[in-house]
C-alpha cells in the first residue's frame, strides 16, 4: 500500500503548487499539512514524494516562460557554436545558470542523511520560517531596487543560486525566499529577483525530483499518488506564478514576512503542545 493515498497527493499537490514559488517555504508547508494527515515526515517515500511532485512546479515554470527559456537556450547553443556570439547576455546566462546550481547540488549530495534526517523536523521548519523572515525583510527594505534583471553578473547568478543552500539545510527558509532575497540584498528590483528565483530554481528542483524518483517508488510512494500530486502541483503552480509576479511588480514582500512570523509561531504552538509530532 502507498505510504500516501491519491487524496492526501492532491492536497500536498496543492500545498506545493500554492508555496513553491511564494516566499513562504513550500517544504516547510507540505512538512506541516503531512503532519496534520498523520503522514510520517522522515519516512524516506514521503520525502521522496515530495521531491517528485516539485517537479510539477518546474514545468509550470517552463510553460510560463517558454520563450524565455527557448531564447536563452538558443543563444547558449549558438555562442557555444559560434564564438562570435558569446557576448550577448542570455549565452551568458545560460551558462551562469549551470554554475550556480553546482553548490546547491554538491551540498545536497554531501548533506543528504542529515537533510532527510534530522533537519526534517517540524522544529526546524518553525525556527527557520521566523529566522528566513528577518533576512527578508531585511533584504527589502535595505535593497536598493534599482537593477534589473539584464544587469546581472556571474557573482549576482553564483551567490543567488548558492543562497538555495539555506533553504535546502533549514526547511522552512524557503527556497524561493533565499534567493529573492539575496537577489535584493544585491540591488536588484523585485520582479528581476523574482524572476531570477525561477530560473535559478530549475535544474536544481529537476534534479531533486528525478534523483528521488526511484527512492519514492521503492519506499513506498504509489506510481498514481506520485501522477496525481505532479499534476495538480503544475496546474496550482502555474497559476501561482503568474500572480506571484503581478504582486511584486505593485507590492513589498511585508505581507509574507508577517505570515511566515504567523505560521512559525503557530507551528511552535502545535509542536509545544503536542498537537504536532516534530
Amino acid at each position: 500500500m502507498s505510504v500516501i493515498n491519491v487524496g492526501q497527493a492532491i492536497v500536498l499537490g496543492i500545498v506545493e503548487g500554492l508555496t513553491e514559488f511564494l516566499p513562504v517555504s513550500s517544504t516547510g508547508h507540505l512538512k506541516i499539512t503531512e503532519g496534520l494527515m498523520d503522514i510520517p515526515v522522515d519516512d524516506k517515500g514521503v520525502v521522496g514524494f515530495t521531491a517528485v511532485i516539485q517537479v510539477g512546479a518546474i514545468a509550470a515554470v517552463l510553460v510560463y516562460f517558454f520563450s524565455d527559456i527557448v531564447r536563452i537556450v538558443k543563444a547558449w547553443g549558438v555562442g557555444i557554436a559560434r564564438p562570435s556570439e558569446r557576448y550577448h547576455h542570455d549565452y551568458k546566462f545560460g551558462w551562469w545558470v549551470i554554475f550556480a546550481t553546482v553548490p546547491v547540488v554538491i551540498v545536497g549530495v554531501a548533506a543528504k542523511d542529515l537533510i532527510e534526517g534530522p533537519l526534517a523536523s517540524l522544529w526546524v521548519v518553525a525556527g527557520s520560517l521566523i529566522g528566513g523572515s528577518a533576512v527578508m525583510f531585511a533584504a527589502d527594505r535595505l535593497g536598493t531596487h534599482k537593477r534589473g534583471e539584464d544587469d546581472t553578473s556571474l557573482t549576482d547568478a553564483m551567490l543567488i543560486g548558492s543562497s538555495q543552500i539555506l533553504a535546502l539545510l533549514f526547511p522552512g527558509f524557503s527556497r524561493s525566499g533565499a534567493t529573492m532575497s539575496t537577489g535584493l540584498m544585491l540591488g536588484l528590483d523585485r520582479v528581476a529577483a523574482t524572476r531570477l528565483s525561477f530560473f535559478l530554481g530549475i535544474p536544481a528542483l529537476t534534479g531533486a525530483g528525478i534523483y528521488e524518483l526511484p527512492s519514492a517508488l521503492g519506499s513506498g510512494a504509489g506510481v498514481l499518488p506520485l501522477a496525481v500530486g505532479t499534476t495538480v502541483s503544475f496546474i496550482v503552480a502555474y497559476a501561482s506564478i503568474a500572480w506571484l509576479l503581478r504582486f511584486v511588480a505593485r507590492h513589498s514582500f511585508t505581507s509574507f514576512v508577517v505570515y511566515r512570523i504567523v505560521v512559525g509561531l503557530l507551528l511552535f504552538g502545535l509542536l509545544g503542545t503536542g498537537t504536532l509530532n516534530a
